[in-house]
């Protein structure tokens, strides 16, 4: 498992799982010829894209954003059409720390589409049950809103079996909220209505984690956005002012789907990579 330390931050990539998606759905509008220079693509145009939850060790607490696709909720239609290699081995990747899911404190939630949520529950038998259920849950209200009552473009990125078992954990924010000192969620909108961020901060430095409005480094260029957002204009807005905030300040970013890169740090202009944690699967 790739690990990063930041300050007294411990970052840990479990195995949320491996698929493969149309790199056209993953780059807009934006032509082949200029995604594929910064994004590799195989025979079928397709991109390699990791699921991977972030476990942040940190004052005691175990605190994960977002959590993987699942295992044994897809149907086979549904692995074809989004070119899965492999499902999660979460509960695996905690073991290897020595840790269960009951162990989990904070999960932190950038929005509620199937590929950050399935993990959330668990199958037994004919029941559907919490993963981790000692965790608070937190997500925008705006986002927990649409989940459960989704509109006719998103319904088929909410199920019902993500939100049922776990809605007494669910904790609901306004704008932002700091769930421990250092970390924040904070909302954006955009890939969808109650997206939000995840800002990290420690002793003067900030780690950014933008989650689907820049899902790989790839994405970096605030008019690179996804065919899948909801609201494309609202993705490029919100990252125009991040980037510009987070450039000159030296703030590293992370990634819940890049295969190539779990961190990186971008020079002032935004086109040269300074500091760079590769992906190890």
């Amino acid at each position: 498992m790739d690990q990063y330390t930041f300050h007294d931050m411990q970052l840990t990539w479990l195995d949320g799982g491996l698929n493969y998606l149309d790199g056209g759905t993953m780059f807009g509008v934006v032509p082949k010829v200029l995604w594929s220079k910064r994004y590799e693509t195989n025979e079928h145009n397709q991109i390699r894209l990791r699921n991977d939850p972030i476990l942040i060790q940190y004052r005691g607490k175990n605190v994960l954003i977002d959590t993987g696709h699942g295992k044994g909720k897809l149907t086979e239609k549904q692995k074809r059409n989004l070119g899965m290699v492999s499902e999660s081995n979460v509960e695996e990747s905690l073991g290897e720390l020595g840790l269960v899911p009951e162990d989990i404190d904070l999960i932190i939630m950038t929005h509620l589409h199937n590929d950050h949520a399935a993990g959330l529950t668990k199958r037994i038998g004919e029941q559907t049950v919490s993963f981790f259920p000692n965790a608070k849950i937190y997500v925008s209200a705006i986002e927990w809103d649409e989940m459960r009552h989704p509109n006719i473009r998103s319904r088929n990125a909410y199920f019902r079996e993500n939100w049922e078992p776990i809605q007494q954990q669910v904790k609901t924010f306004d704008g932002q909220i700091e769930v421990l000192p250092g970390i924040a969620l904070i909302h954006t909108g955009g890939h969808s209505e109650g997206h939000s961020i995840v800002k990290l901060t420690q002793d003067g430095d900030t780690i950014l984690h933008m989650a689907d409005i820049m899902p790989t480094h790839a994405h970096s260029n605030p008019l690179w956005v996804l065919a899948f957002d909801d609201y494309p204009m609202t993705s490029i807005y919100a990252k125009e002012r991040l980037m510009k905030e987070a450039l000159p300040a030296g703030y590293k970013f992370i990634f819940y789907h890049d295969a190539v890169y779990r961190l990186v740090q971008w020079d002032e202009s935004g086109k040269e990579i300074v500091e760079a944690l590769e992906c190890s699967v």
